[in-house]
């Protein structure tokens, strides 16, 4: 299995740069804010060295003296850290506020680019890879950069103006502290030797540790069946222990990264409280500005420590944006092409079509050809592994053809994007999904039409009863958080939207096969209501609904082996006569 690249960091600039549009101006407010925070945020170090001069001038006189002036300095002080803590705030709002927006048309735009990217291309990459994609990824750029936005806005003009001030107190304060600078760039250069593969390492076990999940819950029936309850334990298991690996790795790195970090802090004070006892023993400074600029930098810790920890956080959302704008970088088309104007009954013809599903690999259809007039029907059959499915699967779109073409009315359609094919091209599957939204909702995802419309589809299918007895009836909720729809009410709601999609051409990969329930004759009248009139394709399983078709191709080794009306393959004898007598005798042939 394949999985979506990882982009690259011009990719992703390009792709941040596109997200950001029109929301700069607020991201440039927000830093004014928080830089106007940063700066109120320097009042209380500096007032509290002042207060320390002038209680160590004046001693207990101060409080007859220099009380007024004692009085006025506490309350700048305070005024400075509210109005800190309140610009802050709001510019810390402002932020999340523009980023959270940028967020959501990120993750808005990953979604509708997957659906509209080739489900050959999804399938393949894995259903794991993309749900991881578009939520853990998204999810980790969204915590990421409402941590990163405000502490780098604030940490950086913290730490400018605290130089900026420790300069002005004494410029050897500065140096000092200037000093144990390369102690954090190097922390930060052996962070970044390891912590960036990690991270990625990290993302794509987290990748298949979803995609074995979810295959072992789609499989559930299979699983069971065939005992491999173990097995796919073990295999899930094993992801989750890559999961934790890599996790643990990063832990690692990271107690080493805050373990130099605090090195830094400790050797910073160290080297102050010598330059400021050093300083007021000779006289050149008083203990109220060292006092002021052990404050200083004491207050550094916070936004230094900010500034340096979004390092760690940073590389986390680099990583998940690279896997995120990975899915962006693979092509799509724009999906507002027009049905084509020539497309009218749906004449379909198949041109030596031959498909493998990977290099080197065995064709699964070798040289197919087939042509079906307008409004007829053709059921393909055959044993497990003929191609039949993939051959609905090509016609649909959802499978490339690695040769050969396939035409409706004369128009290729690999010429089309998904959504003009599938407004020529419908297909119904076994297994249809019910959205969780209302019965509304899952019906006008074909065709944006009243309530009239919409009853009328759902009576031609047999499903007017059981929804007009739903309390909500079209408005009632359906999926998880609703009513769930039993096997074939799902199906009854995918051959509606099919009938209200009406295109052209219709293929139904075993959509009724209920066989043995009492559900499948009504199934098949419904089936039969929505394809009349329209070319359709059925891949039977049972041949009892096969004999109803126009025609019938037996399908063997990727070729169609038979092809003809039931009644002239029966009289052959061939492999189409074997399979009936076999179904007339209550046995029935493998599906694939």
């Amino acid at each position: 299995m394949t999985t979506f690249g990882i982009a690259t960091s011009r990719q992703v600039r390009h792709t941040l740069g596109e997200v950001f549009e029109g929301r700069r101006l607020g991201l440039v407010g927000a830093a004014v804010v928080l830089a106007a925070a940063a700066t109120a945020g320097l009042v209380m170090p500096n007032v509290m060295g002042r207060i320390v001069d002038l209680v160590g001038a004046r001693g207990r006189a101060v409080v007859t003296d220099g009380l007024g002036e004692l009085i006025m300095l506490g309350l700048i002080m305070v005024a400075g850290v509210v109005v800190a803590a309140v610009l802050t705030a709001l510019g810390t709002i402002w932020a999340v506020t523009v980023v959270e927006g940028a967020v959501a048309g990120l993750r808005e735009r990953l979604v509708a680019h997957l659906v509209r990217l080739p489900n050959a291309v999804v399938e393949d990459a894995g259903s794991g890879d993309s749900i991881s994609r578009a939520t853990d990824d998204v999810a980790e750029v969204s915590t990421a950069v409402n941590q990163v936005l405000p502490a780098v806005s604030g940490a950086l003009f913290t730490i400018v103006l605290t130089f900026v001030g420790l300069s002005v107190i004494d410029w050897r304060f500065a140096v000092a502290l200037a000093l144990v600078i390369p102690i954090q760039l190097l922390a930060v250069r052996l962070y970044l030797k390891r912590a960036p593969a990690q991270y990625a390492a990290e993302r794509a076990a987290m990748a298949d540790r979803a995609q074995a999940v979810l295959g072992s819950l789609r499989g559930i029936d299979a699983v069971r069946a065939h005992q491999l309850e173990t097995r796919r334990r073990n295999l899930i298991a094993g992801h989750s222990w890559r999961v934790v690996h890599w996790a643990m790795h990063q832990r690692v790195t990271n107690n080493l990264f805050w373990g130099r970090l605090n090195l830094a802090e400790f050797c910073g004070m160290t080297l102050l409280l010598l330059t400021g006892f050093w300083l007021v023993g000779t006289g050149q400074a008083t203990t109220g500005t060292t006092t002021a600029a052990v404050l200083l930098f004491h207050r550094l810790f916070g936004p230094i420590g900010q500034l340096l920890m979004v390092v760690d956080t940073w590389q986390s959302a680099a990583a998940s944006l690279r896997r995120i704008v990975g899915v962006l970088s693979v092509p799509t088309t724009a999906g507002d092409q027009a049905i084509p104007a020539q497309v009218g009954a749906g004449a379909l013809l198949v041109e030596d079509v031959r498909f493998a599903y990977g290099p080197g690999q065995r064709p699964t259809l070798d040289g197919l050809g087939l042509a079906i007039a307008s409004g007829c029907s053709l059921a393909v059959v055959g044993a497990s592994g003929a191609g039949k499915s993939t051959l609905a699967a090509i016609i649909a779109g959802l499978r490339p053809p690695d040769d050969g073409r396939v035409l409706v009315d004369g128009i290729d359609l690999r010429t089309l994007d998904g959504p003009a094919r599938s407004r020529i091209v419908g297909l119904v599957t076994q297994e249809s999904h019910v959205f969780a939204a209302t019965v509304r909702d899952n019906l006008t995802l074909a065709a944006a039409v009243d309530d009239d419309t919409l009853w009328r589809a759902l009576s031609r299918v047999g499903a007017k009863e059981w929804i007009e007895a739903l309390p909500d009836g079209l408005d009632e909720m359906l999926g998880a958080h609703g009513v769930t729809p039993s096997g074939p009410q799902a199906q009854q709601l995918a051959l509606a939207r099919l009938d209200l999609l009406d295109p052209p051409v219709v293929i139904l990969d075993e959509a009724t096969a209920e066989a043995g329930s009492v559900n499948a004759a009504r199934l098949d009248a419904a089936a039969r209501t929505v394809t009349s009139g329209r070319t359709t394709i059925m891949i039977a399983h049972r041949l009892d609904q096969a004999r109803t078709a126009d025609a019938i191709a037996h399908v063997a080794d990727g070729r169609i082996t038979e092809l003809g009306s039931h009644d002239e393959l029966v009289a052959a004898g061939g492999r189409y006569a074997a399979l009936w007598s076999a179904w007339s005798r209550g046995r029935r042939q493998p599906d694939e």
